[in-house]
């Protein structure tokens, strides 16, 4: 009997042997990454021999690279697992040999192209659904094959892992630590035994991969050295290795653009983020950061049409593969800053109902959630200082007093998420405190919207310590003006009013890059110079309000002095506008010094024109001719007073918009 066996077992690899040998010839003149028919050559494969890793590898690797949601890299990664496991059960032997010798690399080196491509793949499944221990122990299986060459990345790899997770502990996540601190250390220490792994293995790897290959994989780790010492707030040693990095061209300037923000230096930041725009940014299916943060950028420095613009631009370029979220939180911030409030509405809600994959990214889903609800804490509040705007006597108006009053509840229920979150979340400090962290997804003045609600002494102490302690000389402005607007807010007038005249006397700005934070100062310093002998100076502060950040007005409860004027066109209609604009609350003058409207009606068939002309005090434009075309008069009169500080929005007028 057992040589019948021993018969029936040698046919059966002579036949296991003539299949995988047809197996790769088929294969032979096939780029796994790029066939569109892998899937079903990698079906046949499976037919020929189930035994045999290639088939598994075809079809798992087109799963993985067609993949643009959770179920598709969920579906790939078995066959992929798979996959692995057949390789290594016949080449376990190759792979702990691989550096035997030159010659036994160079013979090999094809098969073991499969075994990276395919654990890579892995990988990246697993990183992209959020299966961060299936990554590490996939990490420590490779190190324990000690290549001579880290091929995988291992190290850089582990430390990232560590870095995105830090927030976590081993509760969640066995592989983690249990705090920010020891998580970040195990993130440094994983780097420098990468580092220590090429400078070991130095000469051998120069010699068989060429010159400097040593060199290159310094530099990769390099790249995640910068990130982590920007993050601890080491910015000589971050700024230091992105020099090395820029000196040898591998400097992602996403990340660079990221570090120039967190210092305050806003107008590199853009060049950067653009710099990386310039060139062809990662895959189809990533997010791509510089169009989340340039807009919150273009918004500091005033630009909230060209934000919207181009978050429009990547929304209608990436459709609604991952980052589709991410792009609409930033169209929906835009919108906020350009007081288009019923778009910025529709922008969140996409983003909340999108089920977001954060690929390629530090952003997490946790992050995704907070920002989500801190920018609904703003858009409430901005909907309800709008009523109060529109209507100066909402309070007699029943239907005003049912929306501030659902508005409310709607925030309260908006703050209680945001507020729990950030209670759980230990990197509170860094991600919304710090007010600028080049990892956070937040942005100052949003952090302002949850944090006034609270304790504001116990925030205008923690931004006085912050003065004393951070480094950032650029943000040292931000922490003053905080403290400020946190003592206003707990009472404290006079000292609010003696610290905004001590920013406002020593100021340090880039004025074309920072109009948020003039238009707060100006807002704040209007607020507290209070009482009929501070007229003339709060109405000073009101107008640098308006040329520097107009969209902020009706939204800050100051009211505004202007001088109207209509001309063109005049009928029952365009009365009736005029009329409804006194019930804005804009103190409307005759005489003195004050910003001047100018409206120039005119009628084409059955349609109104209306043009638009602002100015301020001191004769510099704010709005330049801009058009509402619209049919009847109803709500026309509260558009055109958003439109008279800078609101953006379609020329043609939709009675509804104001009927939420």
């Amino acid at each position: 009997m057992f040589p019948a066996l021993l018969s029936l077992h040698f046919g059966y690899a002579q036949k296991n042997n003539s299949a995988r040998y047809q197996i790769d010839e088929s294969r032979a003149d096939k780029d796994i990454a790029t066939d569109e028919d892998a899937l079903s050559e990698g079906k046949k494969f499976e037919k020929l021999d189930s035994t045999y890793y290639v088939g598994y590898l075809f079809e798992g690797y087109f799963k993985y690279n067609h993949s643009a949601d959770y179920q598709g890299y969920r579906n790939a990664i078995p066959v992929l697992e798979k996959a692995r496991q057949l390789f290594e059960k016949n080449y376990n032997t190759l792979l702990k040999n691989l550096f035997t010798n030159i010659s036994y690399l160079t013979d090999n080196y094809k098969r073991f192209q499969d075994y990276f491509l395919l654990c890579n793949a892995l990988k990246e499944c697993y990183d992209n659904i959020e299966m961060p221990d299936s990554v590490m122990s996939l990490l420590n299986h490779l190190e324990n094959y000690h290549f001579k060459k880290d091929f995988f990345g291992i190290y850089y790899h582990r430390a990232w892992t560590y870095h995105r997770n830090r927030i976590y502990t081993s509760a969640k996540y066995s592989f983690l630590r249990n705090s920010i601190q020891e998580n970040e250390t195990m993130a440094f220490k994983s780097c420098y035994r990468g580092l220590a792994l090429i400078h070991q293995n130095e000469k051998l790897i120069n010699d068989w991969f060429g010159e400097n290959q040593s060199l290159a994989d310094e530099l990769q780790i390099y790249h995640y050295l910068a990130l982590l010492h920007c993050y601890n707030k080491n910015y000589d040693s971050s700024f230091h290795y992105y020099q090395i990095l820029a000196e040898y061209g591998l400097i992602s300037w996403n990340n660079y653009a990221g570090f120039q923000s967190e210092v305050g230096n806003f107008k590199n930041a853009q060049i950067f983020f653009d710099k990386e725009l310039s060139v062809n940014y990662g895959g189809a299916n990533i997010l791509k950061e510089p169009y989340y943060y340039l807009p919150q950028l273009y918004i500091y420095a005033g630009r909230t049409k060209e934000a919207v613009k181009l978050c429009n631009q990547i929304i209608q370029q990436n459709g609604s593969r991952p980052g589709f979220g991410w792009y609409n939180i930033a169209l929906a911030r835009a919108y906020i800053y350009d007081a288009q409030l019923d778009s910025a509405r529709i922008a969140l809600n996409k983003a909340a109902n999108f089920k977001e994959l954060h690929i390629g990214t530090t952003l997490t889903e946790s992050q995704y959630e907070f920002t989500i609800n801190l920018l609904r804490i703003n858009l409430y509040d901005r909907e309800t200082d709008e009523i109060k705007f529109l209507n100066k006597g909402w309070w007699f108006s029943p239907t005003d007093l049912y929306k501030i009053y659902s508005l409310r509840l709607q925030k309260l229920l908006a703050e209680y998420n945001a507020s729990i979150s950030l209670a759980l979340n230990p990197d509170r400090y860094r991600m919304v405190y710090d007010l600028f962290c080049s990892e956070a997804t937040t942005s100052f003045d949003e952090a302002w919207y949850l944090m006034k609600d609270f304790s504001p002494k116990y925030f205008a102490n923690k931004y006085h310590n912050y003065q004393l302690t951070d480094k950032r000389e650029n943000i040292q402005r931000y922490f003053q003006l905080f403290e400020a607007k946190f003592n206003y807010e707990n009472g404290n007038n006079k000292k609010a009013a003696i610290e905004l005249g001590n920013i406002l006397s020593n100021i340090k700005v880039d004025p074309d890059n920072e109009k948020l934070f003039l238009g707060r100062l100006y807002e704040a310093a209007s607020r507290v110079y209070t009482g009929e002998e501070n007229k003339y100076t709060r109405m000073f502060y009101n107008n640098l309000l308006l040329e520097n950040y107009p969209q902020l007005i009706p939204f800050s409860g100051i009211k505004m002095n202007m001088k109207l004027q209509t001309t063109g066109f005049k009928d029952a209609t365009v009365t009736s506008i005029i009329s409804d604009l006194q019930n804005i609350n804009i103190n409307w003058i005759n005489n003195g010094e004050a910003p001047s409207l100018t409206l120039f009606f005119e009628k084409k068939g059955d349609r109104y024109q209306a043009a638009i002309t602002v100015s301020s005090e001191n004769n510099n434009p704010i709005v330049d001719n801009s058009k509402l075309v619209f049919s009847s008069s109803k709500n026309v009169a509260k558009e055109i007073a958003l439109r008279i500080f800078g609101k953006g929005g379609s020329i043609m007028f939709n009675a509804n918009d104001f009927e939420r």
